[in-house]
């Protein structure tokens, strides 16, 4: 099994700094595929991009008209990702514990987080959808086989109908849950095809009293 201290803030703090910014970072620096698709037709306003790393999607959603705030443990990413957009607010929070604003966000996206214990971080990271809005998840689907060089960490990846379970339908409608084949190269430069667990569920507008 893996070691889950390799995903700790101190350890995505290293891995951050080892990676010389001037030449790449660690990610592509494209927005995720997933996050695309979804958003592109869903109007603008207030969106959390939670685990930003060095900031692609959050970069990628400001230029679409969306009011951003990034979030992400590691500071050295937060850095990076200022150096190149001051138009998302950064904010450095820790994921294992922290919390949104109660119906803060018009979205709440979330992808490729990697840490132990993600459905917790999802529940909380639901609260902060207003209503209307849009709660976004997308990662690794747990059955790919070990081929995708999948870390072996208890709570680190999830089925679509996990992530459903944890939102109360009378409060959630659920657009999306599936996984979807996406093309992907290993390190090692083999082509191979991977699956996105893909979770987009809307919360339902408050019913007022007459």
């Amino acid at each position: 099994m893996t070691d889950p201290n390799m995903f700790t803030q101190a350890a995505w703090e290293e891995r951050y700094g080892a990676r010389d910014e001037h030449r790449h970072g660690i990610w592509s620096g494209q927005p995720n595929a997933q996050l695309v698709a979804q958003v592109v037709d869903l109007p603008t306003g207030r969106a959390l991009d939670a685990g930003c790393g060095e900031g692609a999607d959050a970069m990628w959603l400001a230029q679409q008209g969306w009011r951003v705030t990034g979030v992400d443990f590691s500071r050295t990413a937060l850095d990076r990702a200022q150096a190149r957009s001051a138009d998302v607010e950064w904010r450095h929070e820790d994921l294992t514990v922290w919390t949104p604003d109660e119906g803060a966000h018009d979205l709440v996206s979330a992808q490729f987080v990697h840490l132990p214990g993600l459905l917790d971080l999802y529940a909380r990271l639901a609260t902060g959808v207003a209503p209307g809005g849009s709660l976004l998840i997308v990662g690794h689907d747990p059955t790919d086989d070990a081929g995708h060089h999948r870390p072996h960490v208890p709570g680190m990846f999830f089925t679509a109908d996990e992530v459903t379970a944890i939102l109360d339908p009378q409060r959630w409608e659920v657009l999306v849950a599936e996984a979807r084949p996406r093309a992907a190269r290993t390190h090692e430069g083999t082509e191979l095809t991977v699956r996105d667990i893909v979770v987009h569920a809307r919360r339902r507008s408050e019913v007022g009293t007459a």
